[in-house]
């Protein structure tokens, strides 16, 4: 028997919407409230001695490189595929096929856990590969902070972002210490912590006991989902400013490696944002991951 969703009434459908209308205006009047705080003297000398920018050393380069470029890409493909195949491992009810391993015969999954474990490793090596040259080319200093400076700068930057009196963004040359800040986290606590609870909960994890109590299954699972909102929010985020801070300079930096403001990023990151709704789509297929999966184990495909 089929169960379908029931659709909410007119009564939920009003709280909904007067529940949004509250929090937007909640947070319009945390605006004014903010705007109001940053017109007195104590405020005003808080954001004149800390503009925003991060401390930066003096030999790092300006510039964004051409592996900044093409990392930032594929970070940001495999990040969807991620998002995409969690929800169907999350949510699915029946697999739609199976994989398993010609080297452990013990070692199955479903194909929608094998296509988010696949896409994981690879968004692991080109993590590898964007660190790895971060510091070979001395850009690290650019999202690593090397100054305590950072932290009140970066609340000024965030009470800057609240009252919607933005500060002059110039990523080219330097990031805002908010924005440094957002980037370490992601980087080198975010990422290594969903690659770490991933791991827990594959099927390639120790199953001997010793291992188990290291970390405990239910442990892995309260922290692993949170940590894909935390990308999934830091994402939103992320982009809206990029839109709403300059488009077509900031696209400029990220994928045409340029100062210049043209349309060439624009197009670029245009023609990414269709790799990844083909992606997206292509991840909710189990005849399409079936193929790269045979090439490391067996696969069935099943019928729903």
């Amino acid at each position: 028997m089929s169960h379908t969703r029931a659709r909410p009434t007119w009564i939920q459908v009003l709280i909904g919407l007067f529940g949004v209308a509250a929090l937007v205006l909640v947070a319009w009047c945390g605006v004014f409230v903010v705007r109001g705080l940053l017109s007195t003297e104590l405020f005003t000398t808080f954001i004149t001695r800390f503009p925003g920018d991060a401390p930066r050393l003096a030999s790092t380069p300006e510039g964004i490189p051409a592996f900044v470029s093409w990392t930032h890409f594929l970070n940001a493909f495999f990040l969807v595929l991620i998002v995409r195949t969690g929800i169907r491992v999350r949510t699915e009810k029946r697999a739609g096929g199976l994989w398993t391993s010609t080297r452990v015969k013990k070692r199955r999954m479903s194909l929608a856990l094998w296509g988010h474990v696949a896409v994981d490793v690879l968004w692991l090596a080109n993590g590898v590969v964007f660190v790895a040259l971060l510091f070979i080319s001395g850009h690290w200093a650019r999202i690593v902070p090397t100054d305590w400076d950072v932290f009140p700068n970066a609340l000024s930057v965030l009470l800057q972002y609240i009252s919607l009196d933005w500060p002059t963004e110039n990523s080219w040359v330097n990031y805002n210490a908010l924005q440094q800040l957002s980037y370490v986290v992601i980087v080198f606590v975010a990422a290594p912590l969903a690659a770490i609870t991933g791991y827990r909960l594959s099927a390639v994890y120790p199953t001997s006991p010793a291992w188990q109590r290291i970390l405990p299954t239910e442990l892995a699972k309260r922290i692993h989902y949170p940590t894909m909102l935390f990308f999934v929010a830091f994402v939103v985020v992320h982009v809206g400013l990029v839109l709403a801070t300059g488009a077509l300079r900031n696209l400029s930096h990220m994928y045409a490696a340029t100062d210049q403001v043209s349309w060439w990023g624009f197009w670029i990151f245009a023609a990414t944002v269709v790799l990844m709704v083909c992606g997206w789509r292509a991840a909710r297929r189990d005849d399409w991951i079936a193929k790269p999966a045979a090439w490391f184990g067996s696969v069935r495909l099943l019928k729903r």
